[in-house]
């Protein structure tokens, strides 16, 4: 038989409500902001785009890369690619891509300065190399769909529809061209930690950033962006400083866009798992090492950490235990509330593995992964407090 409610346990399921309600509102109107990049092929004259891919031991990725680029349609390109010190063969690779196509380039990035990351002295490398007005950092693990460059083209370059012809000064104000847009491919995922974390970076982008933020400020708070597909335009680049100004950073990012609007440019996020995919670790090892050299440069901050601890443990993490907990104690009031929670924390995991097509069975260990998401962020936390290095890709850096 069903007891009274206990007043501690009705209050701690009606919190977690509260705080698996949150992110789940915040998603539904995000959903509305997060969309594919520009219009379907069309013909449309678009400026010319400089493919940059800074690579180092990319033997396994590299080749698909290149062919992914070179397939795309609608746009004008070239595609240089910096050997990074590679100790595998992934020179080899693009020397012979270069020798039967001459849209393709090799350059060997110079030695690494003092107080410089690896990627962001790479790109700043291959910034200096390209020949076009746009330049497009890419990572060598993604492969893009033949429309992917068109579309994001489309809104770094945005004109209005055709129609009537007017005047020059009207059209002007018409134009709105952003310095910067950024798009975040398709997750693959194969081995445990990675559908186990890597879902989560769109749960944590979706349910927590307020995107109309993004889309209707240009305030350097609101600005995201994902290092794997990043475009810039030329002028502002330089003018910016682009990666030499967050040398010594790990998160271009998140911080190449933070740049871009603190100098007054516009920048732009969108859906890219439509028109790109990419595997963007191997094994639990790599999982582990590449989100927590970038962890401290977002969520895991003295700052911001504590309250995310807050808003995922009580929101994603505490439904479950506390449901158990309220169906051994017979707390009926208790027990309708946890539930209620438990089902917003996972209806949100549900529409964003149908979205974007994540693995199902991260879905159904969702508690689990957040679980260890905060751990993840805990250890880089106490690792920069520490003073010790993180280290990928044979490289140690110092985290500020």
């Amino acid at each position: 038989m069903k007891q009274p409610a206990s007043d501690p346990l009705v209050w701690a399921a009606f919190v977690c409500v509260i705080f698996a309600l949150l992110p789940a509102v915040m998603f539904a109107i995000n959903f509305l902001f997060f969309r594919r990049p520009g219009r379907p092929w069309n013909r449309r004259l678009l400026p010319s785009v400089s493919v940059l891919i800074p690579a180092r031991n990319e033997e396994l990725s590299i080749a698909t890369a290149m062919q992914s680029v070179l397939a795309s349609r609608g746009v004008e390109l070239e595609l240089i690619v910096l050997d990074d010190g590679s100790t595998d063969r992934t020179a080899e690779i693009v020397r012979v891509a270069a020798a039967s196509d001459s849209r393709v380039r090799l350059f060997a990035a110079p030695p690494l300065p003092d107080g410089w990351n690896g990627k962001q002295y790479a790109c700043w490398v291959l910034a200096s190399k390209a020949r076009y007005e746009v330049f497009c950092f890419l990572d060598a693990d993604v492969r893009l769909g033949s429309e992917a460059l068109y579309r994001m083209l489309g809104e770094i370059h945005y004109l209005p529809k055709i129609g009537p012809v007017k005047k020059p000064e009207t059209l002007r104000k018409e134009v709105r061209e952003k310095a910067l847009v950024s798009g975040f491919p398709r997750q693959e995922t194969v081995t445990f930690f990675e559908w186990l974390l890597l879902p989560l970076i769109h749960f944590v982008l979706l349910g927590f950033l307020p995107l109309p933020g993004e889309r209707w400020t240009n305030m350097p708070a609101f600005a995201v962006g994902c290092g794997q597909f990043l475009m810039v335009r030329r002028e502002p680049y330089f003018a910016t400083g682009g990666h030499s100004a967050i040398s010594t950073t790990m998160h271009d990012g998140l911080l190449l866009p933070r740049l871009f609007r603190s100098r007054g440019f516009q920048t732009g996020v969108y859906d890219l798992s439509k028109d790109a995919a990419c595997r963007m670790y191997t094994g639990a090892d790599a999982v582990w090492s590449g989100l927590s050299k970038n962890a401290t440069e977002g969520m895991a901050s003295l700052l911001r950490l504590p309250i995310f601890t807050v808003l995922l443990f009580l929101g994603q993490i505490l439904p479950l235990p506390l449901l158990v907990w309220t169906y051994l104690t017979n707390d009926l009031a208790a027990e309708g509330l946890a539930w209620i929670a438990l089902i917003l924390s996972y209806a949100l995991r549900i529409a964003l593995a149908a979205r974007y097509r994540q693995s199902w069975s991260g879905v159904a260990v969702h508690p689990l992964g957040v679980l260890v998401l905060l751990a993840l962020q805990w250890s880089a936390l106490g690792r920069k407090l520490r003073g010790r290095p993180a280290t990928w890709k044979q490289r140690e850096y110092r985290m500020e």
